[in-house]
């Protein structure tokens, strides 16, 4: 008996390097994150706001124990800030040793994706702040962009709660 392979079962070759993103929603773009770094994805609660944060710092919230700063995509990228409800998702994820919220709209999928198939982006390109991007990938869903959370939540040693 041969036991099948997670590439295989994609449909992949074997041997193929594949790594899984959550997919996620803000506006009318399709946004993913390493499912490695998901913690947790759950429905909006209200957060608890705290000064001299950055504007795209919704609040904090209370995770059985742990604080966590919620911050709001689309104002990190300069699209205004969300006006929350219960049918957005907060992605609980994990930025090197702190674990932070990224408020969306809705999470979408989990799509597996070769690492040959993750193009970078195109020079010159104005989706907001552009270095946050790691590549992008086509999905039967559409343009995805993966991000790369240490770029768009830099660890700022003068906040204490990113």
């Amino acid at each position: 008996m041969t036991v099948a392979t997670e590439t295989e079962i994609a449909g992949l070759p074997a041997g193929s390097d594949v790594r899984q993103y959550v997919t996620f929603l803000v506006d009318d773009s399709i946004y993913g994150v390493d499912i490695n770094l998901v913690r947790e994805i759950k429905q909006w609660s209200p957060t608890t706001v705290l000064p001299n944060q950055p504007h795209y710092t919704k609040g904090v919230l209370n995770l059985r124990g742990t604080i966590v700063p919620v911050h709001d995509l689309r104002a990190r990228f300069g699209v205004g800030l969300t006006e929350a409800t219960e049918t957005h998702v907060v992605v609980i994820v994990l930025i090197g040793t702190k674990t932070v919220g990224i408020l969306v709209d809705a999470v979408s999928d989990i799509i597996g994706v070769p690492n040959e198939d993750i193009r970078p982006v195109p020079a010159g390109q104005s989706m907001g702040d552009m270095s946050a991007i790691g590549g992008l990938v086509t999905a039967p869903q559409g343009m995805v962009a993966l991000l790369d959370l240490n770029t768009l939540f830099p660890n700022n040693d003068e906040t204490e709660f990113m």
